[in-house]
């Protein structure tokens, strides 16, 4: 069971409240981890389903009902499927190493906007994928949006 505590002092230096900002803040800082947690499990999930595997993998499909005594996990060796998965967690890497530049030079705003829109970016190109590379390229771009959001959301003013 999760528990608590609070922490009291005696000396009346610090005057903080919560207020709206305050919990706006921490909403925000909370999105920002919310994306690349709502990624992993997105992409995991699709990767399982067949209709998915059969139209973008289809060598993985077709491993996948030849040998239906072994279990799938970590079963078929596809550079392809491991490009999909990766893709995006090695260009948040990368692109966290540039927002942190972006955000030193033009503040918090500009770092926010840009890993939103690089990710809504990556949401479209994923959408509206018709093969494989469309789909990595899409993954590509939601790592950027990733890496841009998980390095500006929790900084302060």
């Amino acid at each position: 069971m999760a528990g608590g505590f609070a922490v009291t002092s005696d000396g009346g230096d610090y005057n903080g409240k919560i207020t709206v900002f305050v919990i706006l803040s921490c909403m925000m800082a909370g999105m920002g981890g919310v994306i690349f947690g709502y990624d992993i499990g997105i992409s995991g999930g699709v990767t399982s389903m067949a209709s998915f595997l059969k139209r973008f993998f289809p060598n993985v499909y077709h491993k996948m009902n030849e040998d239906t005594d072994t279990s799938n996990y970590c079963l078929f060796n596809s550079q392809l499927l491991t490009s999909f998965t990766s893709s995006l967690y090695v260009s948040g890497l990368i692109a966290s190493f540039f927002a942190s530049h972006v955000t030193k030079t033009y503040g918090r705003k500009p770092s926010i906007i840009i890993g939103g829109a690089a990710f809504l970016a990556g949401s479209i190109v994923g959408g509206v994928a018709v093969n494989v590379y469309m789909l990595i390229i899409g993954r590509l771009l939601l790592g950027v949006g990733v890496g841009f959001a998980n390095q500006a959301v929790p900084l302060e003013d």
